[in-house]
């Protein structure tokens, strides 16, 4: 069990850490605008399992094995940049809701949603950030799966707050004018979030 102090901060770092923008929040932003809450609850969950399952698999001994093999971190952070960039493309030219590409497009998957979080930067720093600050040194594999747990609890939510906003922001963008101008707006954050990781020295 983790102890009220640790705990207590935990919830505070999983609810700043959730509530602040990043490739996440972001995408699930542009989702419930263009696909509305329910389309995206695959998204939502894949978020937060899939972080928590990294909290866990990192936890276990994945990120000594990053330490050992350096090249495989740069590696990551350039797929990572790759694939954020392809995300924004697909996010700056989705097809308005109502046209007949739109009923063809997908959210992102339960399966991808899990999957991206080991190539979104921002998950790395908050599973880095968890594990080191949050899992006890005298108990680390149960003190592993409370924080995981602790941390998917807060996440959730605050993840499907974002997905809200875009639903809101969705009725406010009945012209597909104003809803491309939205999705390209989301697509450059989107890109401007990869900065500290393009220009992190490393």
């Amino acid at each position: 069990m983790l102890e009220t102090n640790i705990l207590l901060a935990l919830i505070a770092f999983a609810f700043v850490s959730s509530a602040t923008p990043g490739p996440n929040n972001l995408m699930l932003l542009a989702s419930g605008t263009n696909f509305g809450f329910a389309r995206t609850i695959p998204h939502m969950l894949g978020v937060s399992i899939g972080y928590m399952a990294m909290v866990v698999i990192v936890g276990l001994g994945l990120a000594q094995f990053f330490e050992a093999l350096p090249w495989l971190r740069v590696a990551l952070k350039w797929m990572s940049v790759a694939y954020l960039t392809y995300l924004a493309w697909k996010i700056a030219t989705a097809p308005p809701p109502n046209s007949d590409m739109a009923q063809q497009a997908k959210p992102m998957t339960f399966i991808g949603a899990c999957a991206f979080q080991w190539v979104n930067p921002k998950g790395w720093t908050m599973v880095l950030g968890t594990i080191s600050a949050y899992v006890p040194a005298n108990n680390p594999v149960t003190g592993l799966f409370m924080a995981s747990f602790v941390f998917g609890l807060i996440n959730l939510p605050v993840v499907a707050g974002w997905t809200l906003m875009g639903v809101q922001v969705r009725k406010w963008l009945q012209n597909p004018k104003a809803l491309r101008t939205f999705n390209v707006t989301a697509a450059v954050l989107l890109l401007a979030s990869l900065y500290p990781v393009i220009f992190d020295g490393h």
